[in-house]
């Protein structure tokens, strides 16, 4: 049996799906329009040219901050479509799992440190690697300057309330209901009920919308977020487990300089 409506946001869900399936998918996919923005930029606009400003060196230090307005303005917006059940008790154990999951995530790049493989080898596929060579405003900004402190507090909001709202409303809150009942009316399925199929492919999503080198870390964080989602049923919970993993992440790479994990 289904249940029935709880919260402001779910008579959106059960009355009236089609506005409530465009809020579950528009801002992840306004999201990732803006990282094919990016990709033309790099490919028709940027420049490595010693002369060349700033905003042509690094596109994504403009790019980025017009992504993270532009969906904190959409879900501004619609806030009270999504069902994030605040709990207390649930977002403690998101944060848990959120340091767990990262952990793993950091988990081959520790190894390399202590390691040093030289060349190619499976450890390659595993994500042992160095991971220097990524977002780093102080390449284009004096460190402690406004600009550095500016261009970094945008990357934390992206990454820490951005992706991780984004993120889990699409996967969690859309996906894992289309994928449990295709041929039913997914939008009345409720939150974070267990089924392989919605493990498996959401999963898969989640992992293939990161670099192959973080398919390891990626499909462990994916499973654990999974796990919490069915356990908890709670879409709050799995955002702040995102929102924390994604901000111990951007303190780890301030301390090791191994911009390349953004």
């Amino acid at each position: 049996m289904m249940a029935t409506p709880e919260s402001p946001a779910e008579p959106l869900r059960w009355n009236q799906p089609d506005r409530w399936i465009r809020r579950q998918v528009i801002p992840f996919a306004v999201f990732m329009g803006f990282l094919l923005v990016l990709q033309l930029a790099g490919s028709f606009f940027a420049s490595d040219l010693p002369s060349a400003p700033w905003w042509r060196k690094s596109p994504e230090q403009w790019i980025y901050p017009i992504q993270s307005v532009a969906c904190l303005v959409l879900l501004g917006r619609w806030w009270r479509s999504y069902e994030f059940h605040w709990n207390l008790r649930w977002s403690l154990i998101g944060a848990i799992f959120g340091a767990v999951g990262i952990g793993f995530w950091l988990l081959p790049t520790v190894i390399w440190d202590h390691w040093q493989p030289q060349g190619e080898g499976w450890w390659t596929g595993l994500g042992v690697e160095d991971r220097k060579g990524g977002f780093d405003p102080g390449d284009y900004f004096a460190v402690h300057s406004p600009a550095w402190f500016l261009s970094l507090a945008f990357r934390f909001l992206r990454a820490v309330v951005v992706v991780a709202l984004v993120e889990e409303i699409f996967w969690r809150s859309f996906l894992m209901r289309l994928v449990s009942d295709w041929n039913g009316p997914y939008w009345k399925q409720p939150f974070g009920r267990h089924s392989w199929l919605a493990f498996g492919v959401v999963t898969a999503g989640f992992v293939l919308a990161h670099a192959p080198v973080d398919y390891s870390g990626a499909i462990i964080y994916g499973s654990l977020t999974y796990l919490l989602t069915v356990w908890s049923k709670n879409l709050g919970a799995c955002v702040i487990m995102h929102a924390v993993a994604n901000g111990l992440m951007g303190i780890f790479i301030l301390y090791t300089g191994k911009t390349g994990l953004w």
